[in-house]
């Protein structure tokens, strides 16, 4: 196709503009909004019936890097490229290809021309032979001791190093001809720039490296190669400049991604970014040449935005394809303005700082392997780079270009955070850090940035140094209370996770590990507070090693000599003092009982209210059954928290829940920021470990004898009473609209009536409506693994009105209470196990609590099998009112992991029906709602936890399936096996 006229006159001998009649009212746009703002949003349908109306649309509807963005977004399988992205995408859509396009004679249109079209197709079919840039100004070091590289280079400047891989087998055997004969029909992932992962055969990406034109080529950018093809990883060994990694002590399938292989052609390449979580990395090319420039931290390259979310802190960056980059910007710089630049060549080894922008461009078909990490020079970055908030965020990228008011405003905003909690501004959702002009005096041997340009902040240093950065943190944005951002490599439970197992794994580092928890965990503040608790209470004084929170929960809890101290901020206040209030209430209803559960939960120590009032803490005591002095007068305190002996009991709680269902993440995240006001709960220290960390050391017997103590314990929890308010109370909740079973969505409030009045069912229903309403968006934005055919057919499968689960239990009320108490979070990381010592001929569950580890070490030295026996279960912060099934999900999913054999051992020990058989019959036209199976997987789907990941994570074969009954069924059908069950 041609864009010059039938007698080959160039554009400027065009007499008639056939832009106006064959665009219309869209000739007013650019080409460029026309091609990468409109036509990419459309279908590949609608593109193909657009290029009909006109002789331009045509041409702009039938572009090769249209199609390949067409196709990238509706990958559903695994890609073979048919020679163009037009017959590609035809393919993913299983439509006929076009007939031996290439036989067809070339269109010719006269009267248009786009200089657009022409640079894109420029960058399409140009070679990169003499882009190489010979005079770098990157240090090439060789023999580089550890000593060297770290006093001049780690975590100050880039360096090419020679000699790290030659005693690698990849610098023989990482070629394209030797890995094609090995490794032809394995999968790997592509990079792209759609949210789709786009997996190919190598065969089939060899063949479409040998053919395309592409700007920006796909390239292989594979965190999994390892899984893929494992021998790889015996080709190579990291260097020993780069051994030292901090997220080693993570098991490899809880680490966040960070090593690739990367094979791209000519043209492909990253274009400019930041590290994840501004960690360093090592880049060894074994095959090919690479083009690099880079920036240090806070110079923001030439055409390159940086958006900044000002809810959770999220960065993303848009920027041109690197070789547009070097094509079009590279160019307009002034020779100051340059990046730093050099020539990679076969063996040599690259490191990149932390925070160091860079842009890659590969000048021929290369063939590499790099890592990410984490040392002691940027351990304190990538902790603040976790950190709740966005000011510190694009600081650490954009440099003082991402700040709208001056120094000295500055300056007084952080000065008063820590007496100014309400600082973060919530009318201002997103930040753009557009940068577009030079940065001066750069200093290159520090990797500091000189002056800045911005107006207002022309007078100031911008140094990438840890304190200062620091400084822009908004230390009244919790850790514990505020939005994860979903940027982050690694989500709260896991840096949880990592920060203790450093502390307890690297007791030299602890120095270092507790300046990054004060940055990532606001730990400082936290211990302040948990020494104010001991002190009120008679407590001995925190050790250092009791001074780190310890667990992966989402409220700060410490191991202080014999007692647990947990502090409630998840949430904000009232959340937390419905959680205390809510265990404070079940632990009264234990001892009042004398239920035997009471004898496998820890004793409560002490539980109370801690105030922060005109720069002093206070300390008030709190047993739950009142309202607490200085809560009082809030504004959520209603004439019904008086009325009650539980106040902040479970019925209040679900009443707050019902209120909070449907309500966006973020305003409950803010109304908990200006808290000034900590619930805490103080129980006896159980001795032995967590499940979590013995699973993979128990035997099958110990296993076997958990899934039955669980049981045998939730059966226990679930046969206790459940509180109720008065009628007064209810009809009062009814008339004030806090219950409501009518949202415009097909059902009445007449659904009601068929509840047979059970208040806790009202509720319950309720909350499951409101979750209902918006399922679809809550699952889009949790994304993969669920797969997106399923997210399309959610509405299919769940009721529109949840009622009908109610009515499952219609006048069986008093036969079998459909509504009981649960725990809802028994997972890995809330069960105790004691070690516990038998012989190998002994049988059963032999556990003594009492029984000492040093005991049971000495004894196993005799010959006895050491074992464990679950002895407590944990955490009841998360109790409520619900259906009993609910408390299968947490340990089928997070305690069994999916095993049918570990749940029947649980269901044989629980003993108790979930509904009978009969009511069921009587009571359900749909069959879909006589199966439990059903109903547990529609709880999963509404769940406010993200349960569908784990789900798809544990079954991988279910993200190829066709509909939710297959998830169903392979997932709960068992359920629907078990006869003690009804």
């Amino acid at each position: 196709m041609s864009l010059n006229n039938n007698n080959g006159e160039s554009p400027a001998n065009f007499e008639i503009d056939r832009r106006k009649e064959a665009l219309g009212d869209l000739s007013v746009l650019p080409d460029e909004i026309l091609c990468c703002f409109i036509l990419t949003n459309l279908t590949p349908r609608d593109v193909a019936r657009l290029s009909c109306v006109s002789s331009i649309l045509y041409i702009l509807c039938n572009e090769e890097p249209l199609w390949m963005s067409l196709c990238l977004k509706i990958v559903n399988r695994q890609l073979e490229y048919k020679g163009s992205w037009k017959n590609t995408a035809l393919h993913q859509l299983d439509l006929p290809c076009a007939n031996n396009e290439v036989s067809k004679k070339a269109l010719c249109f006269s009267g248009f021309n786009s200089l657009f079209l022409y640079r894109r197709l420029y960058r399409c079919y140009t070679t990169l032979s003499g882009f190489s840039f010979d005079k770098g100004n990157v240090d090439r070091r060789e023999n580089l001791s550890l000593k060297d590289f770290s006093r001049d280079y780690d975590g100050q400047k880039p360096v090419l190093i020679n000699g790290l891989a030659d005693n690698w087998p990849a610098r023989k055997l990482w070629t394209s001809e030797q890995l094609l004969l090995k490794y032809s029909d394995t999968k790997f992932r592509m990079s792209q720039r759609t949210s789709k992962k786009v997996i190919m055969k190598f065969k089939d990406y060899m063949s479409y490296v040998q053919i395309q034109h592409d700007e920006d080529p796909l390239y292989i950018f594979d965190d999994k190669f390892g899984e893929a093809a494992p021998d790889l990883l015996k080709d190579y060994s990291v260097p020993h400049l780069f051994q030292e990694d901090y997220f080693d002590v993570l098991d490899i399938n809880q680490r966040p991604a960070y090593r690739w292989l990367i094979i791209g052609p000519e043209r492909s390449g990253a274009s400019w970014h930041v590290d994840p979580a501004l960690t360093s990395a090592w880049n060894t090319l074994l095959c090919g040449r690479k083009r690099w420039a880079l920036y240090p931290p806070g110079r923001v390259p030439l055409g390159v935005t940086v958006h900044v979310n000002e809810e959770d802190g999220d960065v993303n960056i848009e920027s041109p394809t690197s070789l547009q980059w070097w094509l079009d910007f590279y160019p307009l710089l002034a020779d100051d303005d340059k990046p730093i630049e050099c020539t990679q060549l076969p063996g040599e080894t690259i490191y990149v700082p932390s925070g160091w922008w860079h842009c890659v461009l590969n000048l021929e078909t290369t063939i590499a392997v790099t890592q990410n990490f984490v040392n002691s020079k940027n351990f304190e970055y990538v902790c603040l780079d976790m950190a709740p908030g966005y000011r510190h965020k694009g600081v650490c990228r954009a440099g003082l270009l991402a700040l709208d008011e001056g120094f000295e405003d500055i300056e007084k905003n952080i000065q008063s955070m820590e007496n100014n909690p309400s600082y973060f501004d919530i009318t201002r959702k997103e930040k753009r850090v557009r940068i577009c002009q030079s940065i001066e005096d750069t200093d290159y041997e520090n990797g500091t940035n000189g002056m800045s340009t911005s107006q207002g902040l022309d007078n100031l240093e911008y140094s990438y140094d840890i304190d200062f950065l620091a400084m822009f943190l908004d230390k009244e944005r919790d850790h514990y209370s505020s939005l994860w951002s979903s940027g982050n490599c690694i989500g709260e439970r896991e840096m949880r996770d990592w920060l203790w197992k450093l502390w307890v794994g690297r007791p030299e580092l602890r120095d270092l590990i507790w300046k990054g928890a004060c940055l990532a965990l606001n730990a400082g503040k936290w211990c302040e507070r948990m020494r104010e608790i001991c002190a009120f209470h008679g407590f001995p004084s925190p050790l250092h090693d009791e001074t780190l929170p310890v667990g992966t929960g989402s409220n700060p809890v410490y191991l202080v000599a014999e007692n647990v101290i947990k502090v409630f901020a998840e949430g904000g206040l009232e959340a937390s003092l419905y959680c205390l209030g809510t265990e404070l209430e079940f632990h009264n209803l234990l001892h009042t009982l004398d239920s035997p559960l009471k004898n496998y939960i820890p004793t409560v120590v002490a539980s109370g209210i801690l105030l922060y009032e005109k720069g002093s803490y206070r300390v008030l005591p709190w047993d739950g059954s009142s309202i607490p002095v200085g809560i009082d007068s809030s504004n959520f305190i209603s004439m019904m928290h008086k009325e009650v002996e539980y106040p902040f009991g479970v019925w209040g709680k679900k009443q707050f829940e019902y209120e909070k269902a449907g309500r966006p993440s973020y305003e409950s995240e803010i109304s908990g920021k200006s808290s000034l006001i900590w619930p805490y709960i103080v129980t006896k220290r159980c001795r032995g470990k967590i499940y979590a960390e013995l699973r993979d050391t128990l035997s099958s017997e110990d296993t076997l004898n958990l899934a039955s103590f669980l049981g045998e314990q939730l059966r226990n929890l679930h046969l206790l009473p459940v509180p109720h308010p008065s009628h007064d109370i209810l009809r009062r909740m009814v008339q004030e609209n806090k219950i409501q079973l009518s949202y415009g969505n097909g059902f009445s409030d007449n659904s009601a009536e068929k509840i047979d009045n059970l208040a806790e069912w009202k509720l319950f229903v309720s909350i499951l409506n409101r979750k209902r309403k918006d399922v679809t968006h809550r699952l889009k934005e949790w994304g993969d693994p669920i797969p997106t055919k399923l997210i399309k057919k959610v509405d299919e499968y769940i009721p529109n009105d949840l009622t009908i689960f109610a009515e499952i239990f219609e006048n069986e009320a008093e036969v079998c209470k459909p509504c009981t108490w649960i725990h809802s979070d028994v997972m890995d990381d809330n069960i105790y196990m004691a070690p516990c010592c038998s012989s190998p001929s002994s049988a059963g569950n032999t556990s003594d609590p009492s029984v000492a580890e040093g005991t049971c070490e000495k004894r196993s030295i005799s010959g006895q099998k050491r074992s464990w026996s679950p002895s407590h279960i944990l955490d009841f912060s998360d109790l409520s009112i619900a259906d009993p099934i609910l408390d299968l999900i947490p340990i089928y999913l997070d305690i069994f992991r999916g095993e049918p054999v570990l749940l029947k051992h649980f269901l044989d020990s629980y003993k108790l029906p979930f509904v009978r058989k009969e009511s069921l019959k009587q009571s359900v036209k749909d069959n879909r709602f006589g199966r439990f199976s059903y109903r547990a997987m529609c709880y999963c789907i509404l769940h406010d936890d993200n349960i569908l990941g784990a789900i798809f994570s544990l079954w991988k074969e279910l993200r190829i399936a066709e509909s939710w009954e297959e998830v169903e069924e392979k997932v709960w059908g068992d359920l629907n096996n078990y006869s003690d069950l009804c």
